[in-house]
């Protein structure tokens, strides 16, 4: 029997595939609690420095929660190992999503938790909770309106139709928009670029972009100059100029 969570490495960039395409990695309590354990090793693992999450095949990234498996489970999906998209925002490490097909409801709250998304222009979004009836836990009704504005949010989250790949990068939906045989080859590229530079300066960059979107921009400004000074305060005294070396080296390499 295969494993609902395939986890693989390539140097220091970890690559999590869904790994139920006969489902249309459609999720079960036991493929996100892997999830969940895969996330929680990595924020631990100095080796880590990105992670990619995608889907198994072309045809769906995750068609959402498997309903047959949560009609069959005993207890409602709710507890902290239970929730994918809280673990994607307590993992220190910058996680791109490449979306290779149908992105559906808990899909789609799983890839507005994370940082980078790039989608095939095959490609397609919903968010079916009125359709069964159900209102949403993993943050969908919060952060697709902040992705996208509440009046786009409204739409596609009141009618559940689907977004194709074009307007979703019309609207900001997602970063890029590729051939599906340029999607992994473009994540790994982004992760690659991620994982060549400082693993400590890239988290504490993400958690201050994070952190200072949740505030207002006047308190988010100090706090981002609070932090820089903090940081600098702790460096060598030699750090500008390595910096300055590193920077001339980098500019003169992209002119050959």
């Amino acid at each position: 029997m295969s494993r609902p969570l395939l986890v693989q490495r390539e140097g220091a960039v970890l690559i999590l595939t869904l790994n139920r395409p006969e489902a249309l990695n459609a999720l079960t309590a036991e493929l996100i609690r892997d999830f969940v354990r895969a996330l929680r090793a990595a924020h631990t693992d100095d080796g880590v420095a990105a992670i990619i999450l995608t889907g198994q095949g072309d045809r769906a990234f995750t068609a959402g929660m498997d309903l047959k498996d949560a009609g069959r489970t005993a207890q409602p999906l709710s507890g902290p190992d239970e929730d994918p998209a809280l673990a994607i925002s307590e993992c220190s490490k910058p996680i791109i999503v490449a979306v290779n097909g149908l992105c559906i409801t808990g899909g789609m709250e799983i890839m507005l938790a994370c940082d980078i998304v790039i989608a095939s222009s095959t490609a397609r979004f919903a968010d079916t909770h009125v359709k069964v009836g159900l209102l949403p836990g993993w943050g969908i009704s919060q952060r697709l309106a902040r992705q996208v504005g509440p009046q786009r949010a409204k739409e596609i989250s009141l009618t559940g139709t689907f977004v194709d790949a074009e307007r979703a990068f019309a609207i900001g939906l997602v970063n890029r928009v590729v051939e599906p045989a340029q999607l992994m080859p473009t994540a790994l590229s982004i992760a690659r670029d991620i994982a060549a530079s400082d693993s400590s300066i890239v988290q504490a960059y993400r958690r201050l972009i994070d952190d200072g979107y949740a505030m207002p921009l006047a308190e988010a400004l100090v706090e981002e100059r609070r932090r820089g000074r903090e940081l600098l305060a702790g460096l060598p005294a030699d750090h500008m100029e390595r910096a300055r070396a590193s920077a001339s080296t980098r500019n003169r390499q992209e002119l050959v």
